[in-house]
């Protein structure tokens, strides 16, 4: 089945940065959007970023615009997430999800089939 794993993720300080990776196998990659999700304790799973199978359009939720950037390599497989100006607030697990839509971004979390394990961030202050 479709397996996706994150890496990257880490203990920061406030105003560092943090690269996370998320690999996919047995996926149709370049046919896939693909998104990072966010899960804070005691807080609903909100989709931080997501990005078409092209590359071509991008989604951020508003409190990250400007300091979070995703990107795909569909060579490998591969969907990136780097987070610079860490803010305590971005503390949470980050989980890769992966859907077939077409030119269509999601959201929200119902509209992804395929979900990685999580990866923790903690950015102390």
């Amino acid at each position: 089945q479709v397996q996706l794993e994150e890496s990257g993720g880490g203990l920061v300080q406030a105003g560092g940065s943090l690269r996370l990776s998320c690999v996919a196998s047995r996926l149709t990659f370049s046919s896939a959007t693909m998104s990072w999700f966010r899960q804070a304790p005691g807080k609903e799973r909100e989709c931080v970023a997501a990005i078409t199978w092209n590359g071509g359009s991008a989604y951020f939720v508003d409190s990250v615009k400007g300091r979070f950037t995703i990107s795909r390599d569909n060579n490998k497989n591969t969907v990136y997430l780097q987070m610079n100006s860490l803010k305590p607030e971005d503390t949470a697990v980050y989980y890769c999800a992966a859907a077939y839509r077409g030119l269509r971004i999601g959201s929200r979390s119902n509209e992804y089939d395929y979900w990685g394990q999580g990866t923790q961030v903690t950015v102390s202050s």
